[in-house]
């Protein structure tokens, strides 16, 4: 087939039958062009079309051609990757684009087709001038799409010249007893059929098409009793948000009250009633209208006689809130759903209840009301012929519909995670509520990637080390990261320069943009994961291990590129003389971890690894340069963080556990972390970096550069923290950072060293999210990070386990480019593409920093549930109450880090009350509650609860199967723990604990000597799966900080730390 001038067009007429505003039809006549030649994109093409992006292979079995019903319908299906040579008609795409309630599925196509790791493309049929039909009259659209996408099937075996054979697939025996005989090489099959005969092994494909078959034909046989009032048309939504009756924003469900509580956020309105806060409560299922949490929804308020206010009393599991406590029981703003603008479904996780009655066991399908393992999401109708063998199972499913007529949503299987409450199924859980997907990395993906093996070692490649400067034998790089961590993504260097008049700061990252190329698959899985997520027991990596924990990460004694920032200062008041920035080559001398150089900071004897081979007049001498490096840094620190403390820098305080796992991954101890000086050092390094960085990269380009702010927080939202320093006798200034700063550091007491503590984490509870954005999407007085107290920030120092690092990494060779007078090698992303691309990352990180926090609380669980709590002295803890409920306090436990409610009165009216030694016992009586405390009142007598007092409490787990397990809070007296001081209890208790920790830690470290080297060897499970097995312990130090403002039980000592500084 010759090729054709590509500019020959035929012009047509397309009529259209369209809807106006205001429901009527309207008959639209639009200029249509043909041409001859549209991109076919198969490698088989003869006719040179110009194919530029994805091609389809040719060394397949046939091309498939899903007709419009197939895309509608079953879409999931053609998501598997495992399918090949799919060819998605302009028709077929268009309807899904019309099709009302379909903007997510149509996004999802639209990524698909993006997406180079799927195996399809676009037609664009209806401008191809032999493939495009003109709608006959009488013909129904359903007719003439069907047609189009048979035409366009038949047009490509023979563009192709028969050399490919093309199956379309339907759902309709109609169109496959009609079109099935019509063209040699051209088949017309059902997708059931498909499957059979091309994919039979793909056993998830086959069921989920049952699934969704089974789903469909239930839908059409639903009753029509309308359960709930319709929802408005959208003209009619439209004009009521713009007359302001009607107030747009996204639905909430409280998890604590998901049958009767939920709220909608208004971010942005401009509503004059100044009774109207930032949410308006949706009280009840029937005002939510089939509403699910998280879909944008439309609400009406209701007559000011129908408001109702929050409850403040505690439930199952409940920890703080961010509304303002003397507020929540007051009526405020409720309304009522009365349109939905998008539904943000996802899939969810749920399990099959036990069968309650045998009654519809013979049919052949059964409709089942699963339980979410969700809270908040309401309970899913699904139809399954295999109810009686998923019991007890999580499931995951997706959302179908929810029609007025039905109480619940329909929906159907995707597939099984396992039996709930096995650690694996729980984990798996955890991930797809979150919307992680980390499958292994792909075949094609590791083909990208270097090879570094005993009998191909990888080194640097000297025409690299001709374009870098080359810092090995002229700079003393070392490392200070947890022990046994591998992905070391940053290195410092210190030294002094003319005499001690100046010095030379370093630091150093690794250069990861250099194995992993802009646009390269592998590009693309790091952008879509964003992070590397940690989890108790294990993490996924955002890259290959081979980059990750080898060739990228910064070990000692190798040699690896980096990107590098090298700071002159003056050697007495610390002024930055210039700074350098551009690649380098390094070699670390040595890898560090923190309580080794903190151990070497402080004077005390330590055993340096890369020391031992020397001899000893040697190897003082280079001791001694490395402590006095150490030294330098640790003053240099101090410096930055009091110019930044000038500023109002806050100071925060967290809570971070680890779980302790033995070789079989059972819990041996909850361990909290301690601060060290040291860890404070490497933050402000790795702050001072990033801050340096964000300067470069947004001078360079003002409105195309990716950078980290944090906006103020919401005055209300300190409400909690006033409140209860006051009730101590403090004062908190929250008008500005620097006056919160302050009065935080005056709210000490003496006897109570953890007051403070808990002050610092309301404060943290209080703050709003740190959150990437482009320069040229908000004004410039919006940069400021509000708790580094920088003026701009962001991040460059985790390119291993962070995508923004990455995409700041060529920020920042592009403004070195430029500011050498040479162009940028490629385009930059414009400021929409940026914004798209910060937004996403957001999302990726909020959802990092819940299944952190949840995995957490999964160990905490796992930790206790084995155990007595009447006979194991690990259950037995002190406590202190932080906040004041209604019928219960919320309790701090320090000992191990958690949270939870402590319940003062029961289901039964039964108070808590404390004989003359403490000890407390269930009673008939009542409650009372104050703003600083809560009394119980009973026959024994009254007992009052105050804030900030130490209370003993037993810990037991609450097993629910459907839903996550809980951590329950019992109080057991009403002093603390043993009657001694906390400070006394919390050492005795832990060094019990740390022990047993110490001794399995010896133990690994043992087993780990006997290793040849970790370089070269990657584990069975890294082979296998290219992900990392051991979870790395930035769990500890790093993915906390920089994931964790909403929730205080994840964050850590300091507010540089929460924000990521590393």
């Amino acid at each position: 087939m010759a090729p054709c001038c590509p500019h020959k067009m035929i012009k047509m007429e397309k009529t259209l039958h369209l809807k106006s505003s205001r429901g009527r039809k309207v008959r639209v006549v639009r200029e249509h062009y043909l041409r001859e030649q549209v991109p076919c994109y198969s490698s088989l093409c003869l006719a040179s079309c110009d194919n530029d992006g994805k091609v389809l292979p040719g060394d397949l079995t046939h091309y498939v051609v899903p007709d419009v019903g197939v895309v509608l319908d079953y879409q999931e299906i053609l998501e598997f990757r495992e399918l090949q040579g799919i060819i998605l008609t302009q028709t077929a795409c268009q309807a899904v684009h019309h099709c009302k309630g379909r903007s997510r599925q149509y996004n999802r196509l639209r990524n698909l087709l993006k997406d180079p790791r799927h195996d399809c493309v676009l037609f664009a049929n209806e401008f191809q001038e032999f493939s495009f039909c003109q709608r006959e009259n009488g013909e129904s659209q359903e007719q003439w799409q069907t047609r189009c996408v048979y035409s366009a099937a038949v047009w490509y075996y023979n563009h192709l010249a028969g050399m490919m054979a093309v199956v379309m697939i339907t759902e309709n025996q109609d169109i496959i007893n009609q079109y099935s005989n019509l063209q040699s090489g051209v088949y017309v099959i059902s997708v059931q059929e498909y499957l059979q005969n091309f994919w039979l092994e793909l056993r998830t494909a086959h069921e989920l098409y049952r699934s969704i078959r089974q789903a469909l034909q239930e839908k059409e046989s639903e009753c029509t009793e309308k359960e709930f009032t319709e929802h408005l048309p959208a003209e009619v939504l439209e004009a009521g948000i713009k007359s302001g009756r009607y107030i747009q924003g996204t639905l909430s469900v409280n998890k604590h009250r998901a049958q009767t509580e939920a709220s909608v956020r208004t971010e942005g309105l401009t509503n004059k009633n100044t009774e109207l806060s930032s949410e308006v409560l949706v009280y009840g299922n029937k005002n939510r209208n089939r509403a699910v949490h998280g879909d944008v929804v439309v609400v009406e308020l209701l007559p000011k006689s129908q408001w109702r206010g929050k409850v403040s009393a505690l439930t199952e599991g409940q920890l703080e809130e961010k509304n303002g406590e003397d507020i929540q029981n007051k009526p405020m703003p409720t309304g009522s759903v009365v349109g939905i603008l998008q539904r943000n479904w996802r899939d969810y996780v749920v399990t099959f209840p036990p069968r309650e009655s045998p009654q519809s066991q013979s049919r052949n399908s059964q409709r089942i009301l699963t339980v979410p393992w969700d809270h908040r999401i309401p309970k899913i109708r699904i139809s399954t012929q295999q109810a009686d063998a998923l019991q007890d199972h999580r499931v995951v499913v997706r959302i179908d519909s929810w029609e007025s007529t039905s109480l619940y949503p329909n929906g159907h299987s995707v597939r099984v995670l396992g039996r709930a409450g096995e650690l694996e199924t729980e984990v798996q859980t955890i991930l797809i509520e979150n919307c992680i997907h980390v499958p292994p990395f792909s075949d094609a993906q590791l083909r990208e990637m270097p090879v570094n093996s005993p009998e191909k070692p990888w080194k640097v490649d000297p025409s690299q080390v001709a374009e870098r400067r080359d810092l090995r034998e002229s700079h003393l790089v070392f490392s200070i990261d947890p022990a046994g961590c591998e992905d070391v993504d940053d290195t410092l260097s210190v030294c002094s320069l003319a005499g001690g008049k100046l010095l030379e700061l370093g630091v150093h990252i690794a250069d990861v943009t250099h194995f992993v190329a802009e646009g390269s698959l592998t590009d693309l899985e790091a952008h879509a994961r964003a992070t590397t997520y940690y989890l108790a027991d294990r993490r996924y990596d955002m890259l290959p291990a081979i980059l990750s924990a080898d060739l990228c990460s910064l070990l000692g004694g190798v040699d690896r590129y980096a990107m590098s920032v090298l700071w002159e200062l003056d050697a007495h008041t610390l002024a930055v003389n210039k700074v350098w920035y551009g690649r380098t080559v390094i070699r670390s001398s040595y890898q560090l971890h923190y309580e080794l150089a903190q151990a070497l900071l402080n004077g005390e004897h330590a055993e340096v690894p890369e020391l031992t081979q020397f001899v000893s007049s040697e190897k003082d001498a280079k001791l001694a340069q490395l402590k006095q490096a150490l030294e330098m840094l640790t003053h240099v620190a101090r410096h930055l963080r009091a110019q930044r403390d000038q500023g109002g820098a806050l100071e925060l305080e967290g809570v971070e556990v680890r779980a302790q796992l033995d070789n079989e991954k059972n819990i041996t101890a909850l361990v909290p972390r301690q601060p060290l000086e040291i860890h404070e050092t490497v933050a402000e390094c790795m702050i001072y970096a990033n801050h340096w960085v964000a300067r470069m990269i947004q001078e360079v380009f003002p409105h195309q550069a990716l950078l980290r702010q944090h906006p103020p927080p919401r005055q209300e939202f300190f409400s909690q923290l006033v409140e209860s320093a006051k009730s101590k006798g403090f004062a908190i200034d929250t008008r500005s950072n620097k006056a919160l700063a302050d009065s935080l550091d005056k709210a000490v007491d003496p006897q109570d060293s953890l007051l403070n503590r808990l002050l610092r984490m309301m404060a943290t509870q209080a703050m709003s999210q740190a959150m990437y954005f482009s320069t040229g999407a908000i004004p410039q007085d919006q940069y400021y990070h509000y708790g580094l107290a920088l003026d701009r920030y962001t991040h460059f120092t985790s390119p291993i386990r962070r995508y923004a690092d990455i995409v700041v990494h060529r920020l920042l060779a592009a403004a070195i480019e430029v500011e050498s007078g040479r162009s940028p090698a490629k385009a930059l992303a414009s400021s929409k593409e940026l914004e798209e691309l910060a937004h996403h990352i957001n999302r990726k990180n909020r959802a990092a920093q819940q299944v952190q926090k949840v995995s957490t609380e999964l160990f905490q669980c796992l930790y206790f549930k084995e155990r007595d709590p009447h006979k194991d002295q690990c259950c037995v803890a002190n406590a202190v109450i932080y906040a004041i409920r209604d019928n219960g306090v919320l309790a701090f436990v320090p000992l191990y880090g958690m949270k939870g409610p402590a319940y003062l009165k029961n289901r039964e009216g039964q108070v808590l009350s404390a004989g003359q030694d403490g000890h407390c016992e269930w009673q008939s009586g009542s409650v009372r509650r104050y703003s600083d405390c809560i009394t119980t009142m009973s026959s024994i007598g009254t007992t009052t609860f105050t804030l900030f007092c130490h209370i003993t409490v037993r810990i037991s787990v609450q097993s629910l199967r459907c839903h996550a397990d809980s951590v329950n809070l019992e109080v057991v007296s009403n002093r603390p723990h043993r009657s001694v001081t906390l400070h006394q209890t919390e050492s005795h208790s832990r060094s019990q604990l740390v022990q047993e920790v110490v001794r399995l830690a010896e133990e690994a470290s043992q087993q780990a000597q006997g290793k040849a080297t970790r370089l070269s060897k990657l584990s069975k499970e890294e082979q296998e799966f290219c992900q990392s097995k051991s979870p790395n312990l930035y769990l500890l130090l790093e993915e906390i900080r920089e994931l964790s403002l909403m929730d205080p039980a994840m964050c850590n000592h300091s507010l540089e730390i929460v924000m990521g500084s590393k």
